[in-house]
């Protein structure tokens, strides 16, 4: 069985929805990090970081003047590696499942975050997250490396995918591998 489970699918499909909902039931101790929009009456103005102990920094939005950009956001380098990355390094310290959603383009602009995940990936820890599902050289060496699982996710997939996801979870509390 593999160390580390990544959805990946088109926006909107509910990865991150997912990997909340495969956490209610979690026994044993999760650190990480998820994403969420930052919207405004309605419309998208950026994306927060949020860790599972409810730390908080702004990742890329429409007002950050940044050399580092994808679409009309600009990334906020130093806070996802201040909030994201320390979160990630504490959790492949000090618990038993890291989160990482999600590793995407706005992410992969800093090389701290690309190492937190190779050293969670390789730590023998479990690893749950999200992937982008466009082609990027680094996110497809990810993709293949032996200890990852890339889970396609569908609106129409969904269900399954959660009762698979909490029966890989189950099976570690149980100490299945």
């Amino acid at each position: 069985m593999k160390k580390a489970y990544l959805l990946t699918g088109g926006p909107g499909v509910g990865k991150t929805t997912i990997i909340k909902q495969a956490l209610c039931n979690l026994e044993g101790k999760a650190g990480g990090f998820y994403t969420e929009e930052i919207r405004i009456g309605g419309a998208r103005q950026g994306f927060r970081i949020v860790t599972l102990e409810g730390e908080g920094a702004i990742l890329a939005h429409i007002d950050i003047s940044s050399p580092y950009r994808v679409s009309k956001y600009g990334v906020d380098i130093e806070g996802l590696e201040r909030v994201g990355v320390s979160a990630l390094k504490q959790a492949t310290r000090g618990c038993a499942l890291v989160v990482i959603d999600e590793i995407g383009k706005m992410e992969l602009f800093s090389p701290s975050f690309r190492e937190a995940v190779i050293e969670a990936i390789d730590s023998g820890k479990r690893v749950l997250g999200t992937i982008m599902l466009s082609s990027h050289p680094w996110a497809n060496q990810v993709k293949r490396h032996p200890n990852v699982a890339v889970i396609p996710l569908t609106r129409e997939n969904r269900e399954q995918v959660l009762k698979q996801l909490e029966e890989w979870l189950r099976s570690k509390a149980e100490g299945g591998e």
